[in-house]
């Protein structure tokens, strides 16, 4: 069973991971974060750059690898994931770049970039603790509705709906790829630690799908019940689905605190 925290806001949810990185970071000063990009992360990205600036936390050995990029966007694009992970990630935590990962999305080599990807995360040992936001209809990184629970690293076609949804952050929806390279659900299920946000009303049906319905490729989300430990941030409306709330929050009001997350 994953470990639900119910809190009040997404600031609270971002200061609580932010904090289990942090002593993630200290142990383990050369830990492998895994990077998810779009707004649900940006309050423990904030948190954890808070926090590194003012309790002086040396990041310089930290690597990180992200859940996904576009396929065919020109080098530097804007909206390209190794611009957004740069801006909204390394330069506000002061990461060295060089040690920060995006699957490689030119047309060049795009046959073997998923394999390259793999291969290179293997190498550093694996992920510590894959950040995580669930899409509507319980999507994981790229991963849609019918992707294998043992897919890897690999690129997909993006459906109509991913496609309108992304629009808004391109000139027109036909400015947005066809086609994506992701970590697969099994990737994701390699990482060491699991914690997946999500915030509002309308993720409540993908948060319930995802913690306590059946696990079924047709849920990408449900894979994480297959994780020894998988935390799930959420508010009260993320959580108003879940029909064992009660239970998850009397769980973690009386959980050791010497046990973080």
């Amino acid at each position: 069973m994953a470990e639900v925290v119910v809190v009040e806001d997404q600031d609270a949810a971002g200061e609580l991971a932010a904090r289990s990185i942090v002593q993630l970071i200290r142990s383990t000063p050369d830990a492998v974060l895994g990077l998810a990009t779009g707004s649900t992360p940006l309050p423990l990205y904030r948190a954890l750059a808070a926090t590194v600036a003012s309790d002086g936390v040396d990041v310089s050995r930290v690597r990180g690898f992200a859940l996904d990029e576009y396929v065919g966007l020109p080098a530097g694009h804007p909206e390209s994931y190794r611009s957004v992970i740069t801006r909204e990630v390394v330069e506000p935590l002061g990461l060295d770049p060089q040690r920060i990962h995006v699957p490689n999305g030119s047309l060049e080599g795009i046959e073997h970039a998923g394999a390259d990807y793999e291969r290179a995360i293997v190498a550093a040992g694996g992920v510590d603790v894959q950040i995580l936001g669930i899409g509507t209809d319980g999507h994981l990184g790229f991963n849609e509705p019918g992707s294998s629970f043992a897919s890897l690293t690999r690129v997909k076609t993006l459906t109509e709906q991913t496609r309108r949804d992304n629009a808004r952050f391109f000139a027109s929806e036909s400015d947005v790829p066809v086609h994506c390279i992701t970590q697969g659900l099994g990737t994701i299920l390699r990482a060491r630690h699991l914690i997946l946000l999500a915030f509002g009303a309308g993720k409540a049906d993908a948060v319930a799908g995802a913690v306590e319905g059946p696990v079924s490729a047709s849920n990408p989300g449900s894979a994480i019940q297959l994780h020894p430990h998988a935390t799930v941030l959420v508010d009260g409306a993320a959580a108003a689905n879940l029909r064992n709330l009660d239970y998850y929050r009397y769980a973690w009001l009386n959980k050791p605190s010497w046990q973080g997350i």
